[in-house]
């Protein structure tokens, strides 16, 4: 019976294991941490995550979509809170029941841990922290020794020691980090006094600030997980203008510093968050990067997959959902090529790089976006007649559609076809104030003429 080895018991790792079980594939997961499902979540990296059709689709093929969708809260678009404390709400889709999840990162993990548990073929292995792979005899090396099998699978993350490895081995591996010169900082909304959302609970609400943001996501008892994207330091220059500091987390060293950039900044938000400070000061600042490597493969002796072998920053939400692709695409090319591991990690490859960078470039473009552009009225225009368009003609699709709802059309196409009809429209709506004057049959023939 053919025997893999998994690095990784995060999410993409332990779904990966109930998908070779399911194919007789005798499976060992290998994780550094200790058991998640006994033990409490590291403080402030609990990100809640938005899970949409790329991702349910993988889940869908083990038949957990159902469960985990029970637990989610549906978000149908972007809360946009203004200085003010005014809001407007940005649908993701102008189509009827296409809207994104909000989901608990670590109940979703402990659920695929749970699942991939009740294979006899599936063995957990906790607190073994992989330190190195090596690539001519395929062990996987770990601090009390090593372990052979017929071919490993690295799914250890952004750090990935796997990823180390492979590196150091492959002549000509092309490998990459870029780090956004913003950290994120975790905090929290508390259910009201009767356990009621004190904010829209089926959204995404933003804070756009110009050079930061805060964001929010519905929890399902009806707190809402807040994070605080800011720059580390605050030496940056504005808008190229000299002697312009922008506020960072370098800046922010006491409670009264933290109030009163929260009172200036987010002041509608701020009643509601009776612990800002202690969340604050107890919770970390976390690093935000994209890393891009290739090849993902070492023969049919190894392979990457999720963030160990493309970590994207969280902006298009896609993360997660990638890496659940990942797993699919995987779990097909081994129907067709059984366990030609060989065979099956090469066309791993080709098949995913492309798209993988592209979602990877995506995500840093809508960090901008976030941050900036949802607060811009030509922007607000834009969204708009996109939602307007999708009412009217279904086989349009914006970008954001694209990539999150059309899990048939791979990231490349989606990235191409996107930005196109994303400039065509910010063209147009820079023309107007009025989205109800727009011919809407001109743009959609303005769109098919792209061709993109």
């Amino acid at each position: 019976m053919p025997k893999v080895a998994i690095i990784g018991a995060g999410l993409a790792g332990s779904l990966l294991a109930i998908y070779l079980a399911k194919r007789g594939i005798t499976v060992d997961v290998y994780e550094a941490r200790g058991d998640i499902r006994r033990e409490a979540a590291s403080a402030g990296r609990s990100i809640n995550l938005a899970l949409s059709d790329r991702g349910i689709a993988a889940l869908r093929g083990v038949g957990m979509d159902d469960y985990m969708l029970a637990e989610a809260v549906p978000m149908y678009g972007r809360m946009i809170h203004g200085l003010s404390g005014e809001t407007k709400l940005l649908p993701y889709s102008g189509r009827e029941g296409e809207y994104i999840n909000s989901v608990s990162r670590a109940g979703l993990n402990v659920a695929i841990i749970d699942a991939a548990d009740k294979f006899g073929d599936v063995t957990f292995h906790f607190g073994r922290r992989c330190t190195d792979f090596d690539c001519e005899t395929g062990e996987v090396v770990f601090a009390g020794g090593r372990v052979h099998s017929e071919t490993v699978i690295g799914t250890d993350g952004a750090g990935s020691a796997v990823r180390r490895a492979v590196g150091s081995f492959v002549k000509g591996f092309d490998a990459s980090q870029e780090w956004l010169d913003h950290g994120y900082k975790e905090l929290h909304i508390p259910p009201g006094v009767k356990g009621e959302f004190q904010l829209e609970k089926n959204a995404l609400h933003i804070w756009p600030r110009n050079q930061f943001m805060m964001i929010a996501l519905p929890n399902f008892d009806g707190s809402f997980t807040c994070t605080l994207f800011i720059a580390h330091r605050g030496d940056r220059r504005s808008s190229g203008k000299p002697g312009v500091r922008v506020p960072a987390f370098d800046q922010l060293k006491d409670a009264s510093s933290v109030l009163e950039f929260f009172n200036d900044e987010f002041q509608d938000a701020v009643p509601l968050m009776p612990t800002l400070t202690d969340d604050f000061f107890a919770n970390p600042i976390g690093v935000l990067g994209t890393v891009k490597c290739y090849p993902w493969n070492v023969g049919g002796r190894a392979l990457l997959l999720g963030d160990a072998a493309h970590a994207l920053v969280p902006f298009y939400g896609q993360g997660m959902n990638c890496a659940f692709e990942d797993v699919r695409v995987l779990d097909n090319l081994i129907e067709e090529y059984g366990t030609d591991w060989k065979t099956v990690y090469e066309n791993f490859g080709q098949l995913r790089k492309e798209n993988t960078d592209a979602i990877a470039d995506m995500a840093v473009e809508n960090f901008y976006e976030m941050r900036d552009a949802t607060a811009d009225p030509v922007f607000q225009r834009k969204r708009e007649l996109e939602t307007k368009l999708e009412q009217t003609y279904p086989e349009y699709f914006s970008k954001y559609s694209m990539v999150t709802f059309r899990e048939d059309l791979p990231y490349s196409a989606a990235k191409r076809k996107g930005n196109a009809q994303d400039e065509l429209l910010m063209e147009i709506c820079r023309s107007v104030d009025d989205v109800g004057a727009i011919d809407f049959d001109d743009v959609i023939t303005q769109v098919e003429a792209l061709g993109a």
